[in-house]
């Protein structure tokens, strides 16, 4: 049977693993899948992972705008970066999870993916020149040693897009 951790100790290891990622330990990107796409977020621009959290639906929003999370007492507008890049919604269950990647910016923007790939190495990675991405927010593509399309999310870029902005019905 598998090892069970209490709640404490797996908190006390993801907070321990985000420290040495932040102090410069090899291990600086967090990959995410979103619908079909693999995506990888640099460290200093992710913020907090989560379990989702009931969503509360705003009317008269893009289907991609999934609603606010309340998050220990803050709001939080949560967008399916599945859904906003034209993919399948991702349901917000199971392992799906809530990152919350406005916070250092200034922003309460959460972006709903459909599950955590863990903490990745930019070694792991070789540039893909095959075709460019014409999503401005897509800093680059990337391959791994599997021949996986990765995409290296710019977090400021995307929270400035004027279409990510934007998500009220015309």
């Amino acid at each position: 049977m598998a090892k069970r951790l209490s709640l404490r100790e797996f908190q006390e290891d993801l907070v321990r693993r985000f420290a040495e990622a932040r102090s410069g330990d090899r291990r600086a990107l967090l990959g995410v899948r979103a619908g079909r796409e693999n995506w990888l977020i640099d460290l200093t621009d992710s913020g907090e992972i989560l379990p989702v959290p009931p969503l509360a639906p705003v009317p008269l929003t893009c289907d991609w705008f999934r609603g606010l999370a309340n998050v220990r007492g803050t709001l939080f507008s949560v967008v399916d970066l599945s859904a906003f890049h034209q993919g399948s919604p991702v349901a917000p269950a199971g392992p799906a999870r809530l990152l919350l990647v406005g916070l250092r910016h200034g922003v309460n923007c959460a972006i709903l993916v459909s599950r955590a790939a863990g903490l990745r190495s930019a070694d792991e990675f070789q540039p893909d020149d095959e075709s460019a991405d014409e999503r401005p927010w897509v800093q680059a593509r990337l391959r791994d040693a599997r021949d996986h399309l990765w995409l290296k999310l710019d977090v400021p870029r995307l929270l400035a897009d004027r279409r990510f902005l934007q998500a009220g019905l015309d």
